[in-house]
């Protein structure tokens, strides 16, 4: 499973509530689990294992440009 920020990651299976959420931030480079997802029902934001039971869908609204957001700090920042 692949996924970049501003997919949809939608949970279905059996006996479940079906839920979508907008993946915010992708742990790998490779775009491979786990995603911070804010879900849309509640708005709670997770860290998600996704399980065979999940699909990445493409947003329903055109990304906006820039760089996938990862757990990395920004380059360049001045300390002291």
């Amino acid at each position: 499973m692949r996924a970049r920020v501003g997919d949809l990651l939608r949970l279905t299976g059996h006996d479940q509530v079906h839920r979508t959420g907008v993946i915010l931030a992708v742990a790998h480079p490779d775009g491979s689990p786990p995603y911070q997802v804010r879900w849309l029902d509640d708005g709670h934001e997770t860290l998600v294992f996704p399980g065979e039971d999940a699909r990445v869908e493409p947003p329903t609204t055109p990304r906006a440009p820039g760089p996938h957001r990862t757990a990395r700090r920004p380059s360049g920042s001045a300390t002291g």
